[in-house]
């Protein structure tokens, strides 16, 4: 099972440029295949990202180049599936939005208590222990004993605590929230407003449960977190919370088996608080996701490589079949362990069908997907059959052994290029005279042959171009020419990020323009 990294991190800090630090700091999360969201402004940096876990590791590693971010804290948990579907890194007014001016954490803040001594406080009867957090967070989990301020949003929160405060004589306050961010701003404007002891849980609700064992825990329930996990327990493990897609609030399990559930559409928490045309709204909304995800696991899986002439004729089938497929470029220097597991050989095409049964030589892909559609006429007739297979075998046998040593002879102990050239040259002659009387290989269409052969004749030309260009090969030339510049070819020669598990499908319709 693949581990993908969890980092939530923030931290105040002045960063009079924080504009400038957003294109670099998106580039290293796509570069290391990192996606979730990070605000930035100028009183600091906020958010959570997830990917794999040096991919993760080499983005905090970025942000720690800048003297600012140094000490940056990261709260690590894991996850067995993406917890984000993209990367944003968003420019704010403030990293976590309080709408108060003049807070600055970095000037004045509250006590910080770590989890291991949080508890001492939640017990003290003279401490009024906060959650700072939205009310729908309250709602699955909380510090046994807290108030609840039953938040709609942080906006609302210095008004609660100046209504709450103007009636008691110098308390004593302990606040807390997910990760620890809006206690930092929270216990910077209570000191502000003139109460003294404050205090606040270093590192947030996720810091107490990953560090303090369940026995000795006063957490009650789950905590909700901003990703697709919805929620979590005790150890970080991934709780058992789900969200309506229609209000965006967590639903328990026993939410889901109410008459007021109706997947997508609402839940016990927005049914009567809907109208009929918006519940039909969501309904529509609801059955083209279901569609698009039947669509997506109708389709074949195709593991590619953008520059290997097996797959590029695999591609071209494809796509003149018009055969919709999930693309999954692969690094031939770095394979996908799903590689693999589809097929032992570890090389490129591998075609994986939605009944499970794998395809992987460049030739079957060829001829699985003109069999579904061949509007071109590629497939060869009854009486070509025999000569077009003996030309391909020609080509993949011989040609493709001197093609091998001419182009990557330092990869072959004791070869001369020039020596497999000039083997490898026959066989081209041969292709130059069987386009003497037409434009194609068998005739004035192209056919699977010349589909099948042509990839590999581009390898060798672009091997030494201006060699080849002075080769007695006339009508070689200008078929080869004619099939770069084609549109097909074009069409299936797009470069494409290498894949990783971390990434969103990548559904490519061949169609031509």
């Amino acid at each position: 099972m693949t581990d993908f990294l969890v980092a939530a991190l923030y931290k105040f800090v002045a960063l009079p440029d924080y504009q400038d630090l957003r294109k670099p700091l998106l580039q290293a999360c796509v570069k290391n295949h990192v996606k979730g969201t990070l605000l930035l402004a100028t009183e600091g940096i906020n958010g959570t990202i997830a990917g794999p876990v040096d991919g993760v590791r080499k983005v905090v590693e970025f942000l720690r180049r800048d003297p600012r971010f140094l000490d940056l804290e990261i709260k690590q948990s894991h996850a067995a599936s993406p917890p984000f579907h993209r990367m944003k890194v968003r420019l704010k007014k403030e990293i976590v939005t309080m709408g108060v001016p003049g807070i600055d954490p970095n000037q004045i803040v509250g006590t910080y208590v770590d989890p291991e001594s949080w508890n001492a406080l939640l017990e003290d009867p003279e401490v009024i222990v906060i959650d700072t957090r939205n009310d729908y967070e309250v709602a699955i989990g909380t510090f046994r004993g807290a108030t609840n301020p039953e938040l709609k949003t942080f906006r609302d929160f210095p008004d609660w605590l100046r209504k709450e405060f103007a009636k008691r004589k110098n308390p004593k306050v302990a606040m807390f929230c997910t990760g620890g961010i809006r206690c930092e701003k929270s216990t910077a404007f209570l000191k502000e407003e003139g109460v003294k002891e404050v205090f606040h849980l270093h590192g947030g609700i996720l810091k107490y449960l990953e560090n303090v064992p369940e026995d000795q825990s006063l957490w009650e329930g789950e905590c909700f977190v901003f990703d697709q996990r919805v929620s979590v327990k005790h150890g970080l493990e991934v709780g058992s919370y789900t969200l309506c897609r229609a209000c965006r609030n967590p639903i328990s399990e026993s939410d889901c088996t109410t008459a007021e559930f109706v997947d997508g559409v609402s839940c016990p928490h927005c049914h009567a608080h809907t109208t009929a045309e918006q519940k039909a709204g969501f309904a529509e909304r609801q059955k083209q996701m279901e569609l698009a995800s039947a669509r997506l696991e109708a389709m074949p899986v195709l593991y590619s490589f953008r520059r290997c002439p097996y797959a590029m004729r695999a591609r071209l089938a494809l796509s003149v079949s018009e055969q919709a497929c999930v693309v999954r470029e692969v690094a031939l220097k770095n394979r996908p362990e799903e590689l693999y597991a589809a097929s032992s050989k570890g090389t490129v095409p591998v075609l994986v069908l939605a009944n499970g049964e794998v395809i992987d030589e460049s030739l079957a892909v060829m001829q699985w997907a003109l069999q579904q559609r061949d509007p071109e006429g590629w497939l060869p007739s009854a009486g070509h059959e025999k000569e077009m297979r003996a030309l391909i075998a020609s080509n993949d046998g011989d040609f493709k052994f001197h093609l091998d040593r001419y182009k990557y002879a330092t990869r072959y102990e004791g070869v001369v290029a020039e020596e497999h050239r000039d083997k490898a040259s026959a066989f081209l002659q041969q292709l130059d005279q069987r386009l003497q009387d037409s434009a194609y290989l068998f005739g004035e269409q192209p056919s699977l042959a010349d589909m099948a052969i042509a990839p590999f004749v581009r390898q060798f030309s672009i091997a030494d171009s201006a060699w080849f260009q002075q080769q007695p090969w006339p009508r070689l030339i200008a078929w080869l020419e004619a099939f770069i510049n084609s549109p097909r070819f074009a069409s299936i020669m797009t470069k494409r990020v290498t894949w990783e598990q971390t990434h969103d499908p990548l559904i490519v319709d061949w169609r031509l323009p």
